[in-house]
C-alpha cells in the first residue's frame, strides 16, 4: 500500500554571529569581546529554516538560517541517541531558493535511506511552509559530523552547522579535559551576494571572508568583533574543528601551541602531532591541544587556499585567550612549521585494515572516476550531473530493472551487495578548482592511497567520508563494503562544483530495499508534487519557484 502511495503521489509529477545594525563605527573598533556561548538542542528537536539579516563579518545581508542564527545550533548527542528532528521550512525571502533540505553529514542512515536529507536522491525537498521529520539513529557512530542544506547551493547562504556525539567511552578521554560547546571550532566561508547570483558565475567564487565559530573580517570592512576562544592555563582541550566551507579549504593554526590529531570524521585516530592542519570542505578533526603557554592572547589561524589569504586587520583568525589575559588582540606571531601534516600517517585507532584483497585493482568491483570539464560543466568519466525529475531512491522502489533506467543517465553507478568496492580518482588536471574533497553519503572508507603518496596503504588507513583528490598526479584511492542499502551520492564537496555536476550516485544493494521501504513515512511521499514539475534546470543551475 505505502509504495501504492508513493508512486501515485510522486511518479506523476543565538548565535556565534552577531547582527551589528546598530551599531556605531566607534563601537565596532573596540577590541573583541568574549563570544557569545553557542546555541545546542539536542537529538529530538525542531530546527526552524529561516530568513534573517545577519552581519557575520560587519556586512549586512539576508541568510538562510537554521535557528535563526549563524553557524546553526550545535546538535549535541549521546552514543546510541536515537535522532528525531523535524525540518520546518518557514524560508520566505524569494531571493535566496525557497524549497530546502537537511542532510546529515556522516550520519551512515543505516535502513535510513530516506532520512539522508539529500535533494533528487533520497527525497524532493520541503517546500516553503513544509516541513519533515527526520528519524534515524547512529548506532556505533560517534564523534564530530555537521548538518547543511543539500539543495541546490542553499548552505552557502548560511544553513550549516555542527553535529556532535559524545562517547561517555571515548578510548582518548584521559588526553584531555575539556570537550563541550565551547570547544566546538567551526570553519567557513561567507558571500555578501546570495547564491542565486554567485551561481550565474562562470568560473571559481571567491569568498568575502573567513568565519572562525561564525565571526570575521572582510578587505575594507570594519573592524567587526572576532570569536574567542576562551582557555585556563594548565588544562588539555579537545577541539573539534569542522570545515564548514562551501569551497575554501583552510590552513589551521594557533600560535604557539602544537595540536594533537585523535580523531578524522568521526573515527578515532592513533595520536599524531602536528602544528598545522589542512581542512577540506566537509572535513572534521578533534585536536587536543595543551594550553601550557603564558598567559596572554594568541591569534587562532584559518588561511584560505583562496581569495585574500592575508591575516592584516585580523582577516582569517580568531583569538585564543587564556584566562586572566587582557581583552585585546594578540601580538603573537605565527612561526615556522616544523610539524606539517601528512594524511599517509594518519591511522585508525582501533587497526581497522582495508576490506579485501590488498591490493590495488582486486576488489570485488574496482571503479574508476575520472573528472573533468566541459564549457565550466564538471564531468565524472565524461558526464555531467543533473538532477533528476523524480528521485533516485524513488526511481528503485518503483522497481526499475536494470541500472540504465535510473536516471540521471551515465550518472548513477549500480553496486550489488556485500561486496568490496574500490574507487580511484586519478587527478588529471582537467577538473580546475581543486584540491576537490569528495565526500560519500552513507559510509565511510579507508583511504588506501592518500593525496601526495603513490604508496598503498592495506594494514592501517585512515577511515573518513570525506577526502582530498589532491593535486595533478595524485591517485587517490578509497574501499568500502556496501553493506547499506539505497542511493548514496558522491560528489565534490566544493558546492557550486556540485551544483555544476561534480557528482555521481552509488545506487546499492537494489535488492536489499524491501527492508528500507518498509521504515518510510507517508509524510516523504508527500513532499514530492502531485501535479506538474516545479523544479526548472537552466545551465546546471536549479530553481525552485513552485507552481
Amino acid at each position: 500500500m505505502f509504495l501504492h502511495t508513493v508512486l501515485a503521489g510522486c511518479l506523476l509529477a543565538s548565535s556565534h554571529a552577531v547582527s551589528i545594525t546598530s551599531r556605531s563605527n566607534s563601537e565596532l573598533l573596540q577590541r573583541s569581546p568574549p563570544s557569545a556561548p553557542p546555541s545546542t538542542i539536542g537529538p529530538v528537536a525542531e530546527l526552524t529554516i529561516v530568513n534573517r539579516v545577519i552581519a557575520p563579518d560587519g556586512f549586512n545581508r539576508s541568510a538562510t538560517l537554521p535557528g535563526g542564527i549563524f553557524p546553526g545550533p550545535i546538535i549535541m548527542a549521546q552514543k546510541h541517541d536515537n535522532f528525531s528532528i523535524n525540518v520546518v521550512n518557514q524560508l520566505h525571502d524569494e531571493d535566496m531558493p525557497l524549497s530546502t533540505s537537511v542532510h546529515w553529514h556522516g550520519i551512515y542512515q543505516k535502513k535510513t535511506n530516506w532520512a539522508d536529507g539529500t535533494s533528487f536522491i533520497t527525497q524532493c525537498p520541503i517546500p516553503p511552509n513544509g516541513s519533515f521529520l527526520h528519524e534515524f539513529s547512529a548506532p556505533n557512530q560517534t564523534g564530530t559530523y555537521w548538518y547543511h542544506s543539500h539543495f541546490h547551493t542553499q548552505y552557502c547562504d548560511g544553513l550549516r552547522g555542527p553535529i556532535i556525539i559524545y562517547d561517555p567511552d571515548d578510548p582518548h578521554k584521559d588526553l584531555y579535559d575539556v570537550d563541550d560547546e565551547s570547544t566546538v571550532l567551526t570553519l567557513s566561508d561567507w558571500f555578501h551576494e546570495p547564491t542565486t547570483v554567485l551561481d550565474k558565475v562562470i568560473g571559481p567564487v571567491t569568498d568575502n571572508s573567513t568565519l572562525i565559530n561564525g565571526l570575521g573580517r572582510y578587505p575594507g570592512g570594519p573592524m567587526s568583533p572576532l570569536s574567542v576562544i576562551n582557555v585556563e592555563q594548565g588544562k588539555r582541550y579537545r577541539f573539534r574543528i569542522l570545515g564548514l566551507s562551501c569551497d575554501a579549504s583552510y590552513n589551521f593554526t594557533i600560535d604557539g601551541h602544537n595540536m594533537t590529531i585523535i580523531e578524522a570524521d568521526g573515527v578515532e585516530t592513533v595520536p599524531e602531532l602536528v602544528d598545522i592542519l589542512p581542512v577540506f570542505a566537509g572535513q572534521r578533526y578533534s585536536v587536543v591541544v595543551q594550553a601550557n603557554q603564558p598567559v596572554a592572547n594568541y591569534w587562532v589561524r584559518a588561511q584560505p587556499n583562496i581569495g585574500n589569504t592575508t591575516f592584516v586587520d585580523g582577516l582569517n583568525q580568531a583569538i585564543l585567550r587564556y584566562k586572566g589575559a587582557p581583552e585585546e588582540d594578540p601580538t603573537s606571531s605565527a612561526g615556522p612549521s616544523v610539524l606539517p601534516f601528512n594524511e599517509g600517517l594518519l591511522a585508525s585507532l582501533m587497526g581497522i585494515p582495508a576490506p579485501g584483497v590488498p591490493e590495488i585493482g582486486k576488489a570485488d568491483v574496482n571503479i574508476n572516476l575520472v573528472a573533468g570539464n566541459v564549457n565550466g560543466l564538471f564531468t565524472i568519466n565524461n558526464v555531467t550531473y543533473h538532477n533528476p525529475p523524480t528521485p533516485v531512491l524513488l526511481q528503485m522502489l518503483s522497481g526499475a530493472q536494470h541500472p540504465s533506467d535510473l536516471l540521471p543517465n551515465g550518472s548513477v553507478y549500480e553496486l550489488p551487495p556485500n561486496k568490496v568496492v574500490e574507487i580511484t580518482l586519478p587527478n588529471t588536471g582537467l577538473a580546475p578548482g581543486g584540491p576537490h574533497p569528495m565526500h560519500l553519503h552513507g559510509h565511510k572508507f579507508a583511504v588506501v592511497r592518500v593525496a601526495g603518496n603513490s604508496t598503498p596503504n592495506f594494514v592501517n588507513p585512515v577511515w573518513r567520508d570525506t577526502v582530498s583528490m589532491g593535486n595533478e598526479g595524485d591517485n587517490v584511492t578509497f574501499r568500502f563494503v556496501t553493506d547499506n542499502a539505497g542511493p548514496w551520492f558522491f560528489h565534490c564537496h566544493i558546492d557550486f562544483h556540485l551544483n555544476n555536476g561534480f557528482a555521481a550516485v552509488m545506487a546499492e544493494a537494489r535488492d536489499q530495499l524491501p527492508i528500507l521501504a518498509a521504515s518510510i513515512p507517508n509524510t516523504w511521499a508527500s513532499l514530492c508534487p502531485t501535479t506538474g514539475d516545479p523544479y526548472t534546470e537552466s545551465n546546471g543551475i536549479f530553481n525552485t519557484t513552485l507552481t
